[in-house]
């Protein structure tokens, strides 16, 4: 039984991949991920108070971590790794937070999935994603998932379709009041 991500550890796991709390173990296996030029286009970094991801020394790299173990302390936003079972590696993570906001995505998750350039194949992105949103709802107690897939990510868009999602006419309003959009929705 999955509960609220913030009172239980909780492990998904399918025959592919195990998601977990990221660990400073992972440093290695995720200053891959995070110095790929060629992954950066895809993370989602909106309303992240100018943070892009893209970290190219293990220094940084832990300082992510360790902001990413606070946050989920204080029950900010939750960093899961992503291991890829067939070759025992951490491949990405997947963060999850529940929005409050005066917009039309107030009370839903957010879920972002930042994966080795890779990996960023329709297949794969599918398999992550279904794995996660059974469950989402009741980890974030959230009303609905909202996701970004900006309109070059095609093999990301086919995974998001195909899994339920539908393209949100409406934009995400940040911090500062600017508006995001590509915003991709399931209830």
């Amino acid at each position: 039984m999955v509960v609220n991500i913030y009172e239980k550890y909780t492990i998904l796991e399918s025959s592919n991949f195990l998601l977990r709390l990221t660990e400073m173990e992972d440093c290695d296996d995720l200053l891959k991920v995070y110095s790929d030029k060629n992954a950066l286009p895809f993370f989602n970094s909106d309303n992240c108070d100018g943070d892009n991801f893209y970290y190219t020394t293990k220094e940084r790299m832990t300082e992510a971590l360790r902001f990413w173990k606070l946050s989920y302390e204080n029950g900010w936003f939750a960093r899961l790794s992503i291991a890829d079972k067939s070759v025992s590696s951490v491949i990405g993570t997947v963060e999850l937070c529940l929005r409050v906001s005066e917009d039309n995505f107030n009370h839903m998750g957010i879920l972002r999935i930042d994966v080795r350039s890779d990996y960023e194949k329709e297949e794969i992105l599918y398999d992550i994603i279904v794995l996660i949103i059974p469950h989402i709802s009741e980890m974030l107690e959230c009303d609905g998932i909202l996701t970004k897939v900006p309109n070059y990510a095609i093999e990301r868009m086919k995974a998001v379709q195909r899994a339920g999602f539908t393209k949100s006419e409406y934009f995400l309003i940040g911090k500062t009041g600017y508006a995001y959009d590509g915003y991709w929705i399931i209830k």
